[in-house]
């Protein structure tokens, strides 16, 4: 072989970009071989060493092992067969990565305690067939029994989060949160009685739909548009026609002094944030637009509720405003 074309250790690093120790420890390993020594018993390597280097260097970078390496160098697996292989173990580290760093942002966003951390800690790393069993538990506890017809069957199943088999950091995130609200007592409490209220107002299929939460809408969602304020005689007129449409809701008295009351409890039941909270992550985990927020005019309804004056007579709607009569 022609002397010209070997190639010290150290020349050998300059050429590949490799530090002369890696080059030497890859001798050593047999992942590439001498071609020949000089008189002082150095070891000098031909051209094809650089190639193989540099096909090293390039599997290393790619997170190879060193078994890998000398499969793919000595032949006994192909390069796509490898590259294939490697690259499903990557998907697996990404998703593991995914749920860590779902994980660092639920903790730095709510500055939890470290029993917090691993409480969300274990929320993201949850199987299927685990969140599938947290959230059944959930919604059985919200609706079981409710309504005679079973009405809200629908409701619980687009109440439902389906986190994907390959979620983005924002719906892993998102469903350590829904799980967590998910798990909470209280909220539990509070969906159950929108339930109940709903099934004993014979409005069954969502919470609340369609009924009370119709009603608000159409009666204080123009107002709220039209910047009326809550103490005004505008909204003391969407009060009254509010009042009327729910007792006929409800089938009681237009008279009943105890409807405000209801009424009252039923809008702060409805506004209460952690239930639009839930929606919202829920349309992050299953993909789904964000859903519209009902906030401003539930809140707008409350105050204006508390508000307004007794009605002096009975009131009926008109142009979606209300005014009073008799």
């Amino acid at each position: 072989m022609n002397g010209d074309t070997l190639h010290s250790i150290g020349e050998l690093a300059r050429r590949t970009g490799l530090t002369v120790k890696t080059v030497r420890f890859y001798s050593d390993q047999g992942i590439v071989s001498p071609a020949d020594r000089n008189p002082a018993g150095h070891r000098r390597y031909g051209a094809d060493a650089v190639a193989r280097l540099d096909l090293v260097r390039t599997l290393r970078e790619l997170g190879l092992g060193l078994p890998e390496i000398r499969q793919v160098l000595e032949r006994e697996l192909t390069l796509p067969e490898v590259a294939a292989a490697h690259a499903e173990a990557l998907e697996v580290r990404i998703r593991v990565l995914r749920l860590r760093q779902a994980v660092l942002r639920t903790v730095a966003r709510r500055g939890a305690t470290a029993e917090e951390l691993t409480s969300v800690h274990r929320l993201a790393r949850l199987t299927e067939d685990e969140r599938e069993r947290l959230v059944g538990e959930f919604l059985t506890e919200v609706f079981d029994g409710v309504g005679a017809e079973g009405g809200f069957g629908g409701v619980a199943r687009s109440l439902t989060p389906e986190l994907p088999e390959e979620p983005s950091a924002e719906q892993v995130e998102a469903w350590v949160e829904l799980a967590r609200l998910a798990g909470d007592a209280g909220f539990r409490e509070l969906l159950r009685g929108l339930a109940e209220d709903e099934a004993a107002e014979g409005v069954p299929g969502a919470v609340p739909r369609p009924g009370l939460a119709v009603l608000v809408g159409e009666l204080a969602g123009p107002a709220v548009a039209a910047g009326v304020e809550p103490g005004s005689a505008e909204a003391a007129g969407v009060v009254a026609a509010l009042l009327e449409r729910y007792a006929r809701l409800v089938g009681v008295d237009e008279a009943d002094g105890s409807l405000r009351d209801r009424l009252v409890e039923r809008v702060e039941a409805m506004a209460d944030p952690r239930r639009e909270r839930y929606l919202g992550l829920l349309a992050v985990v299953n993909g789904w637009a964000q859903p519209g927020s009902s906030a401003e005019v539930l809140g707008w309804t409350g105050r204006a509720l508390a508000l307004a004056p007794p009605s002096p007579g009975r009131v009926t709607a008109v142009g979606g405003w209300g005014r009073s009569s008799g």
